[in-house]
């Protein structure tokens, strides 16, 4: 990794990964085999829906980070895949070796088993991996409903951690008794409004394009699960680093299938994580496969990000399989242009994840983008463009009606927001419109940002 890039953490200013505030939060991580419920407690804990809860096993996969909070103290929770120890299947492997990762992040361990169920042997083995850390584990058996699973309970005294704490997760009940215990255990700080002030990127695109491979090449680590498996990758999950001193949080999302391929329940959540990250990103990386053709699937990724006012970055990876000559580059971005008409603002970067080729590239555009998203333009320099770009094509409307526009002011940056007022703003066509934000392109670049234009009549006062 280039010594320009690097991570807001207390633990390694190596690691490449880690949440902003976590030199003063205390990590806790969640571990158990598939289906004992450790998601639906992760979604309690933090209190909102964010990992994905779903009857099928195997749902989690990677580590996924929120901050959490109770009675005014803060930690961080981490949510895990469920741990098959003894199984050859890559996917469960590779689950393993993130839940193994997160325990040794972890301040604190939460080993979570099934009441229902009893003692298996995968909790026998997940023990046993857990042993040398006992000190930081406790035990919590889930879906103890009643006093009577409470009996049942202490079967579990045979897994070597002691007493386990009986819980109800999907009912809340005795939660709130074990987040005392739970924060009695760990370092914790007072609860603060902090804001995160980090550019917020959103890492999108078709399913096994190379979107986490990206994330773990900048990084240096193999933060997010990656197989040659599409749709891998199937919760969002944030990356934090800082580069030339800027703050940045990636949001490495699922893979987004067409409509008919996705069935009711993970699948469908996976695709609505993905629009969500879109909606609090402010950066989009739409990452494709330069040995794939550009599909319906990728124009609307970009679209609803352009929509939404989102800065667009595009990512062509895999730029290492591509037989190459001297007009090749010129000819993949005119056919990108062509087919992504409406984000023509958005820059092209041709990377390999796998060989590290211009993927520093991408820290480096997205500071560009941002800081153009950031970008005000004064309304006297505004209005010495407008009188320039309305006497080159002066606006007219088809009805004859008297058509003028008086001045021009940028109201707000990210996006670069431009109210033009007007003698009438109904009679402003389309086609102008769309003149005058290429113009405001052409002078004023904002290579990127996606630009929102205002019309407003004289008589109108109010802006939004």
């Amino acid at each position: 990794m280039k010594k320009s890039v690097e991570t807001f953490a207390d633990k390694s200013q190596k690691s490449g990964i880690v949440n902003s505030s976590r030199s003063r939060k205390s990590i806790v991580a969640i571990v158990g085999r598939p289906n004992v419920g450790k998601s639906t407690l992760f979604n309690r804990i933090c209190r909102k829906r964010s990992a994905i809860v779903d009857f099928e096993e195997g749902v989690t996969r990677d580590r996924k980070y929120e901050d959490a909070e109770w009675t005014g103290k803060n930690f961080i929770i981490v949510d895990t895949g469920g741990i098959i120890p003894k199984s050859n299947d890559r996917m469960d492997m590779a689950v393993k070796f993130q839940a193994e990762v997160a325990i040794l992040e972890a301040d604190f361990i939460l080993f979570i088993v099934d009441a229902k169920t009893g003692t298996t042997d995968i909790d026998l083995e997940i023990a046993r991996i857990l042993s040398p850390h006992r000190e930081k584990v406790m035990l919590v058996a889930n879906k103890v409903d009643n006093e009577k699973d409470e009996l049942e309970v202490y079967d579990f005294m045979q897994l070597g951690f002691g007493e386990a704490f009986p819980i109800a997760a999907i009912q809340g009940r005795n939660t709130g008794n074990f987040l005392d215990e739970l924060v009695s255990h760990i370092d914790t700080v007072p609860a603060t409004d902090e804001e995160d002030d980090s550019i917020k990127v959103a890492i999108v695109g078709k399913p096994n394009v190379g979107k986490s491979s990206v994330v773990n090449r900048l990084s240096g680590q193999d933060i997010n699960i990656v197989t040659d498996i599409p749709g891998t990758t199937r919760d969002s999950i944030d990356t934090h680093f800082k580069h030339f001193g800027k703050k940045i949080t990636f949001i490495d999302t699922a893979g987004l299938r067409r409509k008919k391929n996705i069935k009711y329940g993970v699948e469908y959540f996976s695709t609505m994580r993905t629009i969500e990250s879109i909606n609090r990103a402010d950066v989009v990386l739409l990452v494709m496969d330069a040995t794939e053709e550009l599909s319906n699937q990728d124009q609307k990724i970009v679209s609803y990000a352009a929509r939404n006012y989102k800065d667009i970055i595009i990512v062509i990876n895999k730029w290492d399989l591509v037989d190459k000559n001297n007009s090749t580059v010129g000819e993949f971005v005119k056919d990108i242009r062509q087919q992504l008409k409406f984000v023509e603002f958005a820059p092209v970067v041709f990377i390999s994840a796998l060989t590290g080729q211009r993927v520093q590239k991408v820290f480096d555009m997205i500071l560009q983008v941002s800081e153009e998203s950031k970008k005000r333009i004064g309304t006297s320099e505004l209005n010495r463009f407008l009188q320039r770009v309305i006497a080159k094509f002066p606006p007219s409307h088809s009805s004859g009606k008297h058509t003028k526009i008086f001045y021009c002011t940028q109201v707000k940056g990210h996006p670069p927001t431009f109210v033009f007022f007007c003698n009438n703003s109904k009679l402003i066509t389309t086609h102008y419109k769309r003149y005058l934000q290429n113009q405001l392109r052409d002078t004023f670049k904002f290579e990127g940002a996606s630009i929102k234009t205002l019309f407003r009549s004289r008589e109108e006062n109010d802006l939004f």
